[in-house]
């Protein structure tokens, strides 16, 4: 559609770009943004997620501003966090780490925190952070054996992914699924049409 507003998603997550394609959102252009993603010391699970979500926006939006196709575009940027209590599990990459994961999170309540921050064409930012309690059930060594050699958990914070073979843990979820798999959807498509973006323009080719 000529003039159509453009869209980058500053994420090269399949996840991400997913649950954007099952509400009928096609980024015109994924723009992952480098971002150390490590916490600061004593900082709090939501407020790392708020602060990572803005900084890869702000990256983003500096690459976008150097791209003749893409300037001016809409840019969503998010940023995932689990947390017991105020203890921020990693994102896991070696198989200790995933171990250990589990093994805190095994039959007990924890929380994820995703932030969005959409970025608008006059680069307004707009900011929202969803939290969702998960409670999982207790897991026996062959469950954290078994799901350690699947590798599902690597580059998974808390060293699991929801929408694959550990939605089998889950006992209990309030809040949003969406946003457990990355992407609150419901947010996101709020922000986004609340700025003037055509969320609905895709929805022909959803079906």
């Amino acid at each position: 559609m000529l003039g159509r507003q453009k869209l980058v998603l500053a994420s090269g997550s399949p996840r991400r770009l997913a649950l954007l394609n099952q509400a009928g959102i096609e980024p015109d252009a994924l723009r992952p943004a480098d971002v150390d993603e490590t916490p600061r010391k004593g900082e709090l699970p939501r407020a790392c997620a708020t602060r990572l979500a803005r900084a890869k926006a702000e990256a983003t939006l500096e690459a976008v501003k150097l791209d003749d196709e893409l300037r001016g575009a809409f840019i969503i940027a998010a940023d995932t966090v689990v947390a017991v209590g105020r203890r921020i599990l990693p994102k896991a990459e070696l198989v200790e780490e995933a171990s250990q994961c589990l093994r805190l999170l095994s039959g007990r309540n924890h929380r994820v925190y995703s932030a969005i921050c959409v970025v608008t064409p006059k680069e307004a930012f707009r900011q929202r952070l969803v939290e969702t309690r998960v409670r999982f059930k207790r897991l026996n060594d062959e469950d954290i054996a078994g799901y350690v050699d699947s590798g599902e958990w690597r580059g998974k914070a808390g060293g699991y992914a929801v929408q694959g073979i550990a939605g089998s843990f889950v006992v209990k979820l309030v809040g949003s699924y969406t946003s457990v798999v990355g992407l609150p959807l419901y947010e996101t498509a709020s922000l986004l049409g609340g700025e003037g973006y055509p969320i609905r323009s895709g929805w022909l080719d959803a079906s």
